[in-house]
């Protein structure tokens, strides 16, 4: 399960930023995940109480914003929504794309006090 070592992660850089902030604690952060950044949602929720334990996140209301995965074609540059990777375009059906979009991971904020 590396969904404990990706919560681990980010208790890791909020310790960081509120440490940096002279911050007591996180009252509420909020994360950006991509829907093919490989994170298994429920697993995520299975792990975080375990990473976040005594730590500046144990009390903090968490919000997850989910990123849809979106590719560009690189034979016709047609932009499409995709589920999985191996999804081909739906104008000239090519399997090459560039996948620009839903492989996200990031702290985009974090409320201290």
């Amino acid at each position: 399960m590396h969904e404990l070592s990706i919560a681990l992660g980010i208790v890791r850089i909020a310790e960081d930023e509120s440490r940096k902030a002279r911050a007591n604690r996180v009252t509420a952060i909020e994360l950006e995940i991509g829907t093919m950044a490989g994170i298994e949602m429920a697993a995520l929720d299975f792990a975080w109480p375990v990473a976040v334990k005594d730590t500046v996140l144990e009390h903090a209301a968490r919000q997850i914003d989910l990123v849809p995965a979106r590719a560009r074609c690189l034979e016709c540059a047609t932009e499409y929504a995709i589920a999985h990777s191996f999804d081909a375009c739906p104008e000239c059906r090519s399997y090459f794309k560039d996948i620009f979009q839903g492989k996200e991971l990031r702290v985009k904020a974090l409320q201290i006090e």
